[in-house]
């Protein structure tokens, strides 16, 4: 169940009429909320309780279960995106969020936000690599100031790692094999990717018919995020 909070939504800028204005100031954009409902309800109120106090203090079984709530709702963007032909409508993380509960309740008071009983957990934040290994903001700088150049291949392996994440191996493995291929023109010295060109092959020729390999997957986009890791820090 999906829900628009806050300030009205804005309307899309293209087709809009240019409007003189003296400062910029904020402008109110809305909350956008999911909820996502098991398919079959609790037997009682007690059973509900008990599954509820079963995730208390558990910050692996309650982060498991985002996780599985978000494999839901970017299932549901994954179809949206296709039956709009939207590419800009993103998937979604817990990093993301601005704030995720779990909980129970009656269904049309869940779906309003109102639960008979929830936990609110703490907000990850944006995910952050360790500054003494990544130095995330002096590259970031120096890509904004043209001294160094991103690679093509970083953002085909960023966008495989994306729909590993989000449950879509074929399209990783789609996404992979294009990915090794721009890294190994692009990286000096990649003469170690080349091994990984039969499997990333193979993986890619078997998501044309169905999922390939998970293991084989894992490995070899870890390799590709290895030899980008080296890049970064020559």
């Amino acid at each position: 169940m999906l829900g628009t909070l806050g300030a009205p939504e804005r309307r899309r800028l293209k087709g809009r009429r240019p409007r003189e204005v003296e400062e910029a100031g904020p402008e109110p954009v809305p909350t956008h909320r999911a909820t996502v409902v098991r398919p079959e309800p609790f037997a009682s109120r007690d059973e509900a309780a008990a599954w509820l106090a079963s995730l208390r203090g558990d910050e692996e079984a309650l982060a498991a279960a985002v996780e599985v709530a978000l494999g839901v709702l970017n299932r549901a963007l994954r179809a949206r995106r296709a039956a709009t032909a939207d590419p800009w409508l993103a998937d979604v993380s817990a990093e993301r969020a601005l704030v995720a509960r779990i909980g129970y309740g009656r269904g049309e008071a869940v779906a309003e936000g109102r639960f008979g009983e929830a936990v609110e957990l703490q907000r990850a934040g944006a995910r952050r690599v360790k500054r003494s290994m990544e130095a995330p903001d002096e590259r970031f700088a120096a890509l904004l100031g043209g001294r160094e150049q991103a690679l093509a291949g970083e953002e085909l392996v960023l966008r495989a790692r994306a729909d590993v994440e989000a449950g879509r191996p074929r399209e990783a493995a789609l996404q992979l094999r294009v990915a090794l291929e721009a890294l190994i023109a692009e990286l000096p010295g990649a003469e170690t990717l080349h091994e990984w060109r039969g499997p990333v092959g193979e993986l890619a020729n078997a998501a044309l018919r169905g999922d390939p390999d998970g293991d084989t997957l894992s490995e070899a986009l870890a390799a590709l995020e290895a030899a980008l890791r080296r890049h970064r820090h020559r």
